[in-house]
């Protein structure tokens, strides 16, 4: 299964089209939040279901949750923002709460830059930001490649 995984976008109309235009055919799509509403731009444009999560800056309960989990492939996957997770330091607070809740899978925001790097036997996925990078990464999202019993690959896109 091939999963579209963006967040951070803000409310940008503009990031949202340039991610469209550069989306491979995927069958899902994963919003990490910041604005969790801008999943349903992504729903409505392209009628694949999207699974969303609420962000520290998503003030507006729109009946987003903090976070989801799935299991897609035989892989478990946590889906957050992770702003009520990260302390110090990513890799570590995010894969210490994963080991915790038996994913296999963090997929996540909030920091604004792409990551797709293994802590312990965690994969933790971070889209980057379509609108507003940060870290001196550029405007992006990725896709999450699924298949039971392969090792997870992750692409990024600049948009």
């Amino acid at each position: 299964m091939r999963i579209g995984i963006t967040g951070d976008t803000h409310g940008s109309a503009q990031a949202i089209r340039r991610i469209l235009q550069q989306t491979p055919p995927i069958e899902l799509w994963l919003h990490t939040g910041d604005y969790a509403a801008d999943a349903n731009r992504l729903h409505d444009a392209t009628g694949i279901k999207t699974v969303r999560v609420r962000g520290n800056c998503d003030l507006l309960d729109d009946g987003s949750k903090f976070d989801e989990y799935l299991e897609i492939e035989g892989y478990k996957i946590w889906l957050t923002h992770g702003h009520r997770y990260i302390e110090r330091n990513v890799q570590a607070d995010l894969g210490y709460w994963a080991k915790q809740l038996g994913q296999d899978i963090v997929v996540f925001g909030h920091t604004h830059v792409p990551m797709a790097e293994y802590y312990a036997e965690t994969l933790l996925v971070n889209p980057g930001s379509p609108s507003r990078p940060r870290g001196g990464s550029e405007p992006c999202f990725a896709v999450l490649t699924l298949q039971a019993g392969q090792t997870p690959q992750v692409e990024f896109f600049k948009v």
